[in-house]
Protein backbone atom coordinates (compact mmCIF):
# COMPACT_ATOMS: atom_id res chain seq x y z
CA UNK A 1 0.00 0.00 0.00
CA UNK A 2 1.41 3.36 -1.09
CA UNK A 3 0.17 6.31 0.94
CA UNK A 4 0.39 10.24 0.13
CA UNK A 5 0.61 12.88 1.72
CA UNK A 6 -1.00 15.40 -0.42
CA UNK A 7 -2.12 19.57 -1.64
CA UNK A 8 -3.46 20.48 -4.91
CA UNK A 9 -1.64 20.60 -8.53
CA UNK A 10 1.47 19.01 -7.89
CA UNK A 11 0.16 16.32 -5.92
CA UNK A 12 -2.41 15.86 -8.58
CA UNK A 13 0.20 15.51 -10.94
CA UNK A 14 2.61 13.06 -9.58
CA UNK A 15 -0.61 11.19 -8.64
CA UNK A 16 -1.64 10.67 -12.37
CA UNK A 17 1.75 9.06 -12.72
CA UNK A 18 1.55 6.71 -9.48
CA UNK A 19 -1.42 5.31 -10.67
CA UNK A 20 0.54 4.10 -13.87
CA UNK A 21 3.17 2.22 -12.06
CA UNK A 22 0.77 0.75 -9.72
CA UNK A 23 -2.63 -0.25 -8.67
CA UNK A 24 -5.01 2.37 -7.72
CA UNK A 25 -6.60 0.03 -5.46
CA UNK A 26 -3.41 0.46 -3.73
CA UNK A 27 -3.13 4.26 -3.12
CA UNK A 28 -4.64 6.10 -0.28
CA UNK A 29 -4.15 9.74 -0.34
CA UNK A 30 -4.29 11.82 2.50
CA UNK A 31 -5.28 15.28 1.61
CA UNK A 32 -4.88 18.93 3.11
CA UNK A 33 -8.44 20.34 4.01
CA UNK A 34 -6.68 23.47 6.19
CA UNK A 35 -7.38 25.71 2.92
CA UNK A 36 -11.34 24.26 2.79
CA UNK A 37 -14.12 27.64 3.19
CA UNK A 38 -17.38 28.40 2.96
CA UNK A 39 -18.35 30.34 -0.15
CA UNK A 40 -22.16 31.31 -0.69
CA UNK A 41 -23.27 29.02 1.97
CA UNK A 42 -21.23 26.05 0.36
CA UNK A 43 -18.44 23.71 1.54
CA UNK A 44 -15.49 24.45 -0.78
CA UNK A 45 -12.31 22.01 -0.24
CA UNK A 46 -10.14 23.25 -3.15
CA UNK A 47 -7.15 20.72 -2.82
CA UNK A 48 -9.47 17.79 -2.48
CA UNK A 49 -11.36 18.60 -5.46
CA UNK A 50 -8.14 19.52 -7.27
CA UNK A 51 -6.93 15.66 -6.95
CA UNK A 52 -10.55 14.13 -7.52
CA UNK A 53 -10.99 16.68 -10.62
CA UNK A 54 -7.12 15.57 -12.24
CA UNK A 55 -7.20 11.76 -11.37
CA UNK A 56 -10.68 11.21 -13.01
CA UNK A 57 -9.26 13.30 -16.46
CA UNK A 58 -11.85 16.14 -16.28
CA UNK A 59 -9.98 18.92 -15.02
CA UNK A 60 -9.16 22.39 -16.12
CA UNK A 61 -5.54 21.71 -17.94
CA UNK A 62 -4.75 25.21 -17.79
CA UNK A 63 -5.27 26.77 -14.66
CA UNK A 64 -4.62 22.91 -12.86
CA UNK A 65 -8.07 23.44 -10.57
CA UNK A 66 -11.51 23.54 -11.33
CA UNK A 67 -13.42 21.69 -14.06
CA UNK A 68 -12.93 21.30 -18.07
CA UNK A 69 -15.81 22.60 -20.41
CA UNK A 70 -17.06 24.77 -17.31
CA UNK A 71 -19.97 27.90 -17.64
CA UNK A 72 -19.86 31.02 -15.44
CA UNK A 73 -23.45 31.38 -15.27
CA UNK A 74 -24.16 30.98 -11.18
CA UNK A 75 -21.34 33.62 -10.80
CA UNK A 76 -22.31 36.37 -13.69
CA UNK A 77 -26.01 36.43 -11.60
CA UNK A 78 -24.24 36.74 -8.23
CA UNK A 79 -21.88 39.52 -9.49
CA UNK A 80 -25.21 41.26 -10.49
CA UNK A 81 -26.58 41.21 -7.26
CA UNK A 82 -23.58 42.58 -6.13
CA UNK A 83 -21.92 39.53 -4.21
CA UNK A 84 -18.06 39.13 -4.40
CA UNK A 85 -16.71 36.78 -7.32
CA UNK A 86 -13.09 36.73 -6.69
CA UNK A 87 -13.23 33.15 -6.12
CA UNK A 88 -14.87 31.58 -9.05
CA UNK A 89 -16.72 28.81 -8.98
CA UNK A 90 -17.88 27.22 -11.85
CA UNK A 91 -21.32 25.73 -12.77
CA UNK A 92 -20.64 21.98 -13.11
CA UNK A 93 -17.82 22.63 -9.91
CA UNK A 94 -20.61 24.34 -7.91
CA UNK A 95 -22.67 20.99 -8.16
CA UNK A 96 -19.52 19.25 -6.11
CA UNK A 97 -19.44 21.63 -3.65
CA UNK A 98 -23.93 21.59 -3.32
CA UNK A 99 -23.16 17.96 -2.96
CA UNK A 100 -20.93 18.12 -0.20
CA UNK A 101 -23.10 20.86 1.81
CA UNK A 102 -25.82 19.14 1.28
CA UNK A 103 -24.78 15.60 2.71
CA UNK A 104 -22.93 17.01 5.77
CA UNK A 105 -25.79 18.83 6.35
CA UNK A 106 -27.35 15.61 6.72
CA UNK A 107 -24.84 14.34 9.19
CA UNK A 108 -22.48 12.52 7.22
CA UNK A 109 -18.87 13.04 7.83
CA UNK A 110 -16.44 14.97 5.06
CA UNK A 111 -14.43 11.25 4.69
CA UNK A 112 -17.90 9.77 3.71
CA UNK A 113 -18.67 12.41 1.44
CA UNK A 114 -15.29 12.70 -0.11
CA UNK A 115 -15.63 8.99 -0.91
CA UNK A 116 -19.00 9.46 -2.43
CA UNK A 117 -17.37 12.12 -4.76
CA UNK A 118 -14.53 10.53 -5.80
CA UNK A 119 -16.79 7.34 -6.51
CA UNK A 120 -18.82 8.86 -8.64
CA UNK A 121 -16.33 9.57 -11.13
CA UNK A 122 -15.14 6.49 -11.00
CA UNK A 123 -11.72 6.66 -9.02
CA UNK A 124 -10.60 3.29 -7.54
CA UNK A 125 -8.11 5.17 -5.22
CA UNK A 126 -8.81 6.24 -1.90
CA UNK A 127 -9.07 10.11 -0.34
CA UNK A 128 -8.59 10.47 3.27
CA UNK A 129 -9.49 14.03 4.48
CA UNK A 130 -6.40 15.14 6.75
CA UNK A 131 -9.47 15.87 9.71
CA UNK A 132 -13.30 16.32 9.91
CA UNK A 133 -12.63 19.56 11.92
CA UNK A 134 -12.79 22.77 10.78
CA UNK A 135 -8.45 23.89 10.60
CA UNK A 136 -8.35 27.12 8.59
CA UNK A 137 -5.19 28.57 7.36
CA UNK A 138 -4.68 32.29 8.87
CA UNK A 139 -2.11 34.04 6.94
CA UNK A 140 -0.50 37.20 8.33
CA UNK A 141 0.68 39.80 5.50
CA UNK A 142 3.49 42.18 5.95
CA UNK A 143 1.72 44.23 6.87
CA UNK A 144 0.41 42.60 9.98
CA UNK A 145 -3.39 42.08 8.38
CA UNK A 146 -4.18 38.79 8.92
CA UNK A 147 -6.17 37.00 6.25
CA UNK A 148 -7.60 33.66 5.28
CA UNK A 149 -5.49 31.50 2.95
CA UNK A 150 -7.87 31.75 -0.03
CA UNK A 151 -8.53 34.86 0.11
CA UNK A 152 -3.96 35.48 0.18
CA UNK A 153 -4.02 32.70 -2.20
CA UNK A 154 -6.47 33.73 -4.87
CA UNK A 155 -8.08 37.52 -4.08
CA UNK A 156 -4.34 38.86 -3.72
CA UNK A 157 -2.98 36.22 -6.19
CA UNK A 158 -0.06 35.35 -3.59
CA UNK A 159 1.69 38.38 -4.88
CA UNK A 160 2.11 39.98 -1.18
CA UNK A 161 4.71 39.02 1.17
CA UNK A 162 3.92 37.58 4.31
CA UNK A 163 5.28 37.06 7.71
CA UNK A 164 3.78 34.06 9.72
CA UNK A 165 0.99 31.52 9.09
CA UNK A 166 -1.30 30.43 11.48
CA UNK A 167 -3.98 27.14 11.77
CA UNK A 168 -6.84 28.14 13.52
CA UNK A 169 -8.92 25.42 15.35
CA UNK A 170 -5.35 22.53 15.08
CA UNK A 171 -5.47 22.13 18.62
CA UNK A 172 -9.33 21.30 18.62
CA UNK A 173 -8.54 18.97 16.03
CA UNK A 174 -8.40 14.85 15.48
CA UNK A 175 -6.98 12.81 12.04
CA UNK A 176 -9.85 12.06 10.00
CA UNK A 177 -10.75 8.49 9.83
CA UNK A 178 -8.13 5.82 8.72
CA UNK A 179 -5.56 8.88 8.35
CA UNK A 180 -3.22 7.20 11.24
CA UNK A 181 -3.83 3.63 10.06
CA UNK A 182 -2.84 4.61 6.33
CA UNK A 183 -0.07 6.05 7.45
CA UNK A 184 1.11 2.77 9.86
CA UNK A 185 0.17 0.37 7.63
CA UNK A 186 1.67 2.04 4.15
CA UNK A 187 4.95 0.18 3.00
CA UNK A 188 5.78 3.51 1.17
CA UNK A 189 5.00 7.32 2.48
CA UNK A 190 5.07 9.95 -0.04
CA UNK A 191 5.42 13.37 0.93
CA UNK A 192 4.26 14.78 -2.65
CA UNK A 193 5.91 18.01 -4.51
CA UNK A 194 3.01 20.12 -2.73
CA UNK A 195 3.63 23.43 -1.01
CA UNK A 196 5.20 22.50 2.46
CA UNK A 197 3.92 25.47 4.41
CA UNK A 198 0.48 25.98 2.71
CA UNK A 199 -0.48 21.95 1.92
CA UNK A 200 2.32 19.86 4.03
CA UNK A 201 2.38 21.25 7.45
CA UNK A 202 -1.24 21.83 8.44
CA UNK A 203 -1.36 17.81 7.66
CA UNK A 204 1.13 17.19 10.21
CA UNK A 205 -0.10 20.12 12.41
CA UNK A 206 -3.24 17.71 13.25
CA UNK A 207 -2.61 15.71 16.85
CA UNK A 208 -0.86 12.71 16.52
CA UNK A 209 -0.14 12.97 12.27
CA UNK A 210 3.42 14.30 12.56
CA UNK A 211 4.82 11.52 15.00
CA UNK A 212 3.07 9.16 13.22
CA UNK A 213 5.10 10.07 10.58
CA UNK A 214 8.47 10.28 12.45
CA UNK A 215 8.08 7.06 13.83
CA UNK A 216 7.86 5.93 9.98
CA UNK A 217 11.02 7.92 8.52
CA UNK A 218 12.85 4.99 7.08
CA UNK A 219 10.15 4.45 4.47
CA UNK A 220 9.20 7.82 3.62
CA UNK A 221 10.28 9.63 0.90
CA UNK A 222 9.67 13.59 0.05
CA UNK A 223 9.87 14.79 -3.50
CA UNK A 224 10.88 18.20 -3.75
CA UNK A 225 8.67 21.26 -4.72
CA UNK A 226 11.28 23.46 -5.53
CA UNK A 227 13.25 23.14 -8.92
CA UNK A 228 16.33 25.53 -9.42
CA UNK A 229 15.28 27.88 -6.98
CA UNK A 230 11.63 28.03 -7.73
CA UNK A 231 8.15 26.62 -7.47
CA UNK A 232 6.62 25.35 -10.64
CA UNK A 233 3.36 26.53 -9.99
CA UNK A 234 2.48 28.69 -7.06
CA UNK A 235 4.42 30.75 -3.89
CA UNK A 236 6.01 27.82 -2.04
CA UNK A 237 9.62 29.80 -3.07
CA UNK A 238 8.72 32.84 -1.85
CA UNK A 239 7.20 31.11 1.28
CA UNK A 240 10.09 30.00 1.72
CA UNK A 241 12.44 33.54 1.97
CA UNK A 242 9.22 35.38 3.48
CA UNK A 243 9.43 32.93 6.23
CA UNK A 244 12.99 32.91 6.69
CA UNK A 245 14.34 29.96 4.98
CA UNK A 246 16.47 28.61 2.18
CA UNK A 247 14.51 28.61 -1.05
CA UNK A 248 16.32 25.77 -2.52
CA UNK A 249 16.31 22.11 -1.92
CA UNK A 250 18.42 22.26 0.58
CA UNK A 251 16.15 24.05 2.37
CA UNK A 252 13.20 21.73 1.55
CA UNK A 253 15.58 18.68 3.36
CA UNK A 254 15.86 21.01 6.10
CA UNK A 255 12.30 21.38 6.67
CA UNK A 256 11.95 17.51 6.04
CA UNK A 257 15.36 15.88 7.73
CA UNK A 258 13.13 14.61 10.73
CA UNK A 259 10.21 13.06 8.67
CA UNK A 260 11.99 11.57 5.49
CA UNK A 261 14.76 9.51 4.67
CA UNK A 262 14.99 10.52 1.55
CA UNK A 263 14.64 13.42 -0.54
CA UNK A 264 14.26 13.21 -4.35
CA UNK A 265 15.47 16.29 -6.14
CA UNK A 266 15.39 17.51 -9.70
CA UNK A 267 18.69 16.79 -12.13
CA UNK A 268 18.92 21.11 -12.88
CA UNK A 269 19.67 20.98 -8.71
CA UNK A 270 22.28 18.29 -8.58
CA UNK A 271 25.50 20.33 -7.87
CA UNK A 272 22.66 20.34 -4.67
CA UNK A 273 22.87 16.71 -3.44
CA UNK A 274 25.81 16.54 -1.13
CA UNK A 275 24.24 19.41 0.82
CA UNK A 276 20.93 17.48 0.60
CA UNK A 277 22.61 14.62 1.97
CA UNK A 278 24.23 17.14 4.42
CA UNK A 279 20.85 17.28 6.20
CA UNK A 280 20.66 13.77 7.20
CA UNK A 281 18.59 12.66 3.69
CA UNK A 282 19.59 9.95 1.22
CA UNK A 283 19.26 11.99 -2.04
CA UNK A 284 17.91 10.90 -5.43
CA UNK A 285 18.58 13.00 -8.56
CA UNK A 286 16.40 12.74 -11.25
CA UNK A 287 13.66 14.49 -13.68
CA UNK A 288 11.19 16.10 -11.08
CA UNK A 289 9.55 18.65 -13.93
CA UNK A 290 6.17 16.46 -14.58
CA UNK A 291 5.23 18.09 -18.38
CA UNK A 292 3.16 14.77 -19.09
CA UNK A 293 2.36 11.84 -17.72
CA UNK A 294 5.45 9.82 -18.86
CA UNK A 295 7.22 11.66 -16.75
CA UNK A 296 5.44 11.70 -14.15
CA UNK A 297 5.06 7.73 -13.73
CA UNK A 298 8.85 7.91 -13.90
CA UNK A 299 9.37 9.66 -11.09
CA UNK A 300 6.48 7.97 -9.09
CA UNK A 301 8.34 4.71 -9.72
CA UNK A 302 11.53 6.19 -8.59
CA UNK A 303 10.60 7.63 -5.55
CA UNK A 304 9.12 4.20 -4.67
CA UNK A 305 12.47 2.44 -5.38
CA UNK A 306 14.24 4.84 -2.73
CA UNK A 307 11.89 2.83 -0.30
CA UNK A 308 10.85 -0.84 -1.64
Amino acid sequence: MISVLAGGVGAARLLQGLVQVVNPKDVIVIANTADDVILHGLHVSPDIDTLTYTLAGVNNKETGWGREDETWLAMDSLKDLGRETWFRLGDRDLATHMYRTGRIAEGAGLAEVTAEISASFGLEMCFLPMTEDSVQTKVTLADGSEVGFQEYFVKLAHNVPISKIRLEGIGRSQPGPGVLDAIDQADVLVIAPSNPFASIDPILAIPGIESTVRSHRQKTVAISPIVGGTAIKGPAHRMFKELGHESSVVGVAHHYRNLASTLVIDKIDAELANAVEDEGLRCVVTETVMRDTKIAAALAKTALETVL
